[in-house]
């Protein structure tokens, strides 16, 4: 298990747990990251990582993709 942060861009994986203060982990759950789902490293550009969850493009911050464990 590592955090989204680590993974190399085309790798795709299942998503263990979603970290952080109650509020960080609903705000990710409401942008698709849930545990058992699956995520897609696009890029990351300027410390920003853009990712392919739920067939939709979410950019996130560093700091977000360190909560979220796969």
């Amino acid at each position: 298990m590592m955090p989204l942060s680590m993974v190399r861009e085309g790798e795709s994986n299942v998503i263990k747990k979603v970290g952080g203060k109650e509020e960080t982990k609903r705000f990710l759950e409401n942008l698709g990251f849930v545990a058992g789902g699956k995520v897609t490293v696009i890029s990351e550009i300027g410390g920003n990582i853009i990712v392919n969850v739920k067939d939709s493009r979410v950019a996130i911050g560093r700091d977000m993709a360190n909560k979220i464990i796969v």
